[in-house]
């Protein structure tokens, strides 16, 4: 099953259940508890960070348990959190998720065959209702926020990753690195994700998200840089 409102709606009521208040969730704003600002609220200066690692560490165990069964089907194992330092891949930047020979967090180069980075975040809005109703407002179009891929800084900081792990050395060079998100691209990323591509750079960004918007999306680049997955059998 890919990414869909069910599974932001699932994170929001595990993370309330289990740890999280709703401030640590939502932005609390007068007229309620809200995923992000709606477009034609005022934001009433608030941020809310708390909510970023929490959603960091469930989408990358989620990633886990999609890829898993594939890595399965190699012989491989699928590891979150994969330290090898000799690829620049440190405890305090590790690889989100990596297909790796040897099932343990700390690896050499040439049991790492694949590695994942996984920008994903709460891409639709959600209005919370206590005691523990968390109910859909709107797509990404709707608020304020870029989530995933739209967000030029989650971008950024993927490229950066990759291209740091490339110049690491030579025994980088040939691990394949495939950026995973939940939302669509922004036009002005189009013609970059597919020269990283066809420079060999990062082998593709894939949304896991098959419909994130009613309306009008960028489902792929040209050169296909970026797709969207709508199955998960496409990724086999």
């Amino acid at each position: 099953m890919l990414w869909n409102e069910e599974t932001e709606k699932h994170f929001f009521r595990e993370a309330l259940k289990s740890f999280a208040s709703p401030e640590q969730l939502f932005y609390n704003l007068q007229s309620g508890y809200y995923a992000y600002i709606p477009k034609d609220f005022d934001s009433e200066g608030q941020t809310l960070q708390s909510r970023n690692s929490l959603i960091g560490q469930f989408t990358e165990k989620w990633c886990k348990q999609i890829f898993s069964p594939i890595a399965e089907e190699f012989g491989l194992y699928a590891i979150n959190g994969v330290v090898c330092e000799e690829i620049a891949l440190t405890k305090s930047s590790s690889a989100d998720l990596a297909f790796c020979t040897k099932n343990t967090i700390t690896q050499k180069a040439e049991d790492i065959k694949l590695i994942f980075e996984v920008k994903m975040s709460i891409v639709s809005n959600y209005k919370f209702e206590q005691p523990d109703a968390v109910n859909l407002i709107g797509d990404y179009k709707s608020h304020k926020g870029n989530p995933s891929l739209l967000r030029s800084d989650s971008m950024l900081k993927a490229i950066g990753k990759s291209i740091n792990i490339r110049v690491s050395g030579s025994n980088a060079n040939t691990i394949p690195i495939i950026i995973l998100g939940n939302s669509p691209i922004t036009s002005t990323y189009s013609k970059k994700v597919d020269f990283l591509k066809s420079a060999g750079v990062i082998q593709g960004f894939y949304s896991l998200n098959p419909n994130p918007t009613k309306s009008d999306f960028i489902f792929e680049s040209p050169e296909k840089g970026f797709i969207t997955i709508t199955d998960v059998k496409e990724l086999k």
